[in-house]
């Protein structure tokens, strides 16, 4: 999901550069919810793990 949000960004990026007013943002809030995303399952499974007491 990291990979898909960075990608996002890159788009976004390359549009704006071309001036893409429309595409960059969707893109730029694309990137952004998968970002937030990806942050609360990477929490959540840290949270998950330190629970069930793996090793």
């Amino acid at each position: 999901m990291l990979g898909w949000a960075l990608t996002f960004l890159v788009i976004a990026a390359i549009a704006a550069l071309f001036g893409f007013g429309g595409i960059a943002g969707a893109s730029a809030g694309i990137a952004q919810i998968l970002f937030f995303i990806f942050i609360v399952l990477f929490v959540g499974a840290l949270i998950a793990r330190a629970v069930s007491g793996r090793t």
